[in-house]
């Protein structure tokens, strides 16, 4: 009597077609046109993001923007007697649509990690791949960085039992762990950049620019001797140049109305000629041709003032280095107005308090580490005790407001306008800009009359400078 195999259905297609791309993509970078179609048709029907067959984007940045699909990714190697249970006390993974979903997922995490491709190497891509990693790891039941460091979680091998299962590499552990390693080596070996840092007459010849100095802060805390000298005169001379171009928005900016109760100084690039000649016509002798001036006229060019505080928050994940470079500058600048305190907090998901660098954004730069998710709600906490005097405080936020918690966030934030201080929500400060802003929190701040400043520097320029001065 032969045994009886059941018919492949529709799930046990779509997974597979899943899985032959997933293997296609890692074999052959080339994309297989036919596969490529029907994977991102299987990932549209079952309600997942396009972005998961993207192999540039990091499973960080689909996280940020999809946070629901976080608790997916956790565990989600696990053999099925690990797996969590659902409402009904049955492992999710038996349900045959949930192991398409899951073969999805399972697919994005490999082949970020395992296709790393041939070729130099940016401290951007280190970055993104070791995330991803750090993603594997979750998958198998472990915390981010315990496989590459040689330490596995107490997970069951237990293989997965059923036809049309998931695979469970759960048991893979102690093979996975070394691989990891291995891979994350080779990605720093191919990291050319810092062989040219380590020759001072190659490193002379790079040109300053925004995308290298991205890598040189990413990769700042693996360098040393030479090449962190030679990294760190190229991002000094990239500080100083941004500085003076936008030193000069600065000052070209309009500023407060003038405060007529300081008399002029009585210099000559003050004086008022046309006043000067107008007040004096009576003095005019037709005989001579000749006007007296028994009074000479001055314009008032002092400014009204009054103390204000500035608080820069900027969002240092790797999307946003334009500008927190921009930011960390433009900041330093207006600490140096008078009777303007300035304060600068950066964020990812932890925050950090720059203001005692804030007059020396080379020192502040060297202090930030560009990389990690997002959650406003900690940097939050840090910028509300510095708000003294609401109506003298101006708070600048700068993010692409992906955010974890962003009902938290925004509520603190509309808060803050309604205690009556200046909040101006920034969606990027760039040299384009070009930058992408989450549509949710872009209406809600449409809504409260505080818009998002989105394009070229010289709009948050020019808003600052009018507020403060």
């Amino acid at each position: 009597m032969s045994d009886h195999v059941p018919e492949a259905t529709p799930h046990d297609n779509r997974r597979q077609v899943l899985y032959w791309r997933l293997l296609a993509r890692l074999f052959d970078p080339e994309e297989q046109a036919a596969l490529e179609s029907a994977s991102l048709a299987v990932v549209e029907d079952i309600g997942l993001p396009p972005a998961l067959l993207d192999p540039q984007a990091s499973v960080d940045s689909i996280v940020q923007r999809h946070p629901e699909l976080a608790e997916e990714f956790d565990g989600l190697m696990l053999s099925e007697a690990d797996a969590p249970e659902d409402d009904d006390g049955d492992a999710d993974v038996r349900d045959p649509a949930a192991q398409v979903r899951r073969a999805a997922l399972v697919s994005k995490v490999l082949l970020n990690v395992f296709a790393t491709g041939n070729g130099a190497v940016s401290a951007g891509q280190l970055s993104r791949w070791q995330s991803d990693a750090g993603w594997l790891e979750r998958a198998l039941g472990c915390s981010p960085g315990d496989l590459r460091g040689g330490r596995g979680a107490g997970v069951s091998p237990t293989g997965s039992g059923g036809r049309g299962a998931t695979p469970d590499l759960s048991n893979l552990i102690p093979a996975i762990g070394p691989e990891l390693g291995a891979l994350e080596a080779d990605l720093v070996k191919r990291m050319r950049l810092r062989e040219v840092l380590a020759d001072p007459a190659l490193a002379a010849r790079l040109t300053p620019s925004m995308s290298l100095i991205e890598q040189l802060l990413r990769d700042k805390n693996n360098l040393s001797g030479v090449a962190l000298a030679n990294a760190k005169a190229l991002i000094r001379r990239f500080v100083d140049e941004v500085a003076e171009v936008l030193r000069t928005q600065v000052e070209k900016a309009t500023v407060g109305a003038i405060d007529r109760s300081i008399p002029p100084k009585r210099v000559f690039r003050n004086l008022d000629l046309d006043r000067t000649i107008w007040k004096n016509l009576t003095n005019y002798s037709p005989e001579e041709e000749r006007l007296y001036v028994d009074r000479l006229y001055y314009r008032h060019t002092a400014r009204r003032t009054t103390p204000q505080r500035l608080i820069v928050v900027v969002d240092q994940s790797g999307s946003m280095v334009d500008s927190m470079v921009n930011c960390t500058i433009l900041a330093s600048i207006f600490a140096g107005l008078p009777k303007v305190d300035v304060h600068l907090i950066a964020y990812d998901t932890q925050a950090l308090d720059l203001t005692p660098w804030v007059h020396d954004p080379f020192e502040t730069l060297l202090r930030t580490q560009l990389g990690g998710g997002t959650d406003g709600t900690v940097a939050m906490a840090l910028a509300q005790p510095k708000i003294a005097e609401p109506r003298n405080t101006v708070v600048v936020w700068i993010s692409d407001f992906y955010e974890w918690h962003h009902q938290p966030l925004f509520d603190s934030m509309a808060a803050l306008h309604r205690s009556g201080v200046k909040f101006i929500p920034v969606g990027s400060v760039t040299s384009s800009g070009r930058g992408s802003v989450n549509p949710w929190f872009r209406e809600r701040f449409k809504d409260q009359g505080t818009p998002v400043i989105s394009g070229h520097i010289r709009k948050l320029v020019h808003e600052l400078k009018t507020f403060l001065t």
